[in-house]
């Protein structure tokens, strides 16, 4: 699974789903696809063969099924997502009649012989933008037309599956991802339990797919390659007990966002990205110091986000630094 960018301001932020889906993730109810079938003409297998060697260790499963005109309804519900490797009106027609729930149905993701387009046509928020994003890898262009990676803005579906959570109410995704949409959503609050919550339709509920794993907190200077950051999350995570199994996501600020090299050691390392608004980092502070607060009145990066992304928002490993390009400190 590639990896997504999520603009957080406290922690847990919005999703989607509701019950039903066949993502083999616990729970998950569908905000991510884990077994894929690629459906190809049989004059086009040496392509679905290329994209099964480069996309088969970011799936549980990934199968290569000929196409014949039952084959979507053989196999419709055994699959999270089908790559059809045909032109985007045969899966159409071939599915058209076999839609029920965006809930529930397998997303569908179409990509030319020349693997130049990646075209998401059924269930982008639960897969196919996933499977584009991937694919693109390959040099596809993912063409994804849901209204908010098409506005240039990340959905609540794919802010979940950034920080390895799921959405528990997912009718609540169409107005909580216009409001994505109207730069609205505002802040999102934690909640520890035991509590009981009432929450409207207007607000989207996640709950995290693992309860004692970590967060990597970590900050740099523009321009660190992704080697540099690989390496320093290492040696952070050596210096505990924690792996990159158990990683939830990776925390940064805002300002971090864009940093080339932490999303290519994030996509390498199939781990989401959080990104933390400043107001945030600054309610978790850590305990050390940092120029930037002098210079430009941002906490110390790595550890205000370690601790704002932790479920438990304290630090297992306060900053350290590597080669003066990294820092990094790992929250729970």
């Amino acid at each position: 699974m590639s990896s997504g960018t999520e603009n957080a301001d406290t922690t847990d932020d919005s999703g989607s789903d509701s019950g039903g889906g066949h993502c083999s993730t616990a729970d998950s109810d569908g905000e991510v696809a884990e077994e894929i079938a690629i459906i190809s003409f049989g004059r086009k297998m040496d392509t679905a063969e290329e994209i099964k060697a480069e996309l088969g260790d970011r799936y549980e499963a990934i199968d290569i099924i000929e196409y014949h005109g039952d084959v979507f309804e053989e196999h419709w519900g055994e699959y999270d997502c089908f790559i059809g490797l045909m032109a985007s009106g045969i899966a159409m027609r071939k599915t058209a009649h076999l839609l029920d729930d965006k809930w529930e149905d397998p997303a569908i993701c179409v990509v030319d012989e020349e693997l130049t387009w990646a075209i998401p046509i059924t269930g982008g928020h639960h897969g196919a933008n996933q499977v584009a994003q991937d694919l693109a890898t390959m040099g596809a262009v993912p063409a994804m037309t849901t209204a908010s990676e098409a506005a240039g803005k990340q959905g609540v579906e794919s802010r979940a599956k950034a920080m390895d959570t799921h959405v528990v109410n997912g009718d609540s995704t169409v107005k909580t991802n216009l409001a994505v949409l109207d730069e609205n959503l505002g802040p999102v609050a934690r909640l520890e339990g035991p509590k009981a919550v009432l929450v409207g339709d207007d607000v989207t509920v996640l709950k995290r797919n693992t309860d004692d794993g970590c967060v990597i907190g970590t900050g740099s200077v523009s321009g660190a390659s992704k080697e540099s950051f690989i390496t320093a999350w290492e040696e952070a995570l050596e210096r505990t007990d924690y792996d990159f199994d158990d990683v939830e996501f990776v925390g940064t600020a805002t300002r971090k966002e864009d940093e080339e090299g932490l999303l290519e050691a994030a996509q390498e390392l199939d781990l989401g990205v959080v990104a933390f608004d400043k107001e945030t980092l600054l309610e978790h502070e850590g305990p050390t110091p940092s120029k930037s607060k002098e210079l430009i009145g941002w906490p110390g990066v790595s550890e205000a986000s370690a601790i704002a992304g932790g479920a438990e928002q304290e630090l297992v490993l306060e900053k350290i630094g590597y080669e003066n390009e990294v820092t990094v400190a790992i929250g729970r």
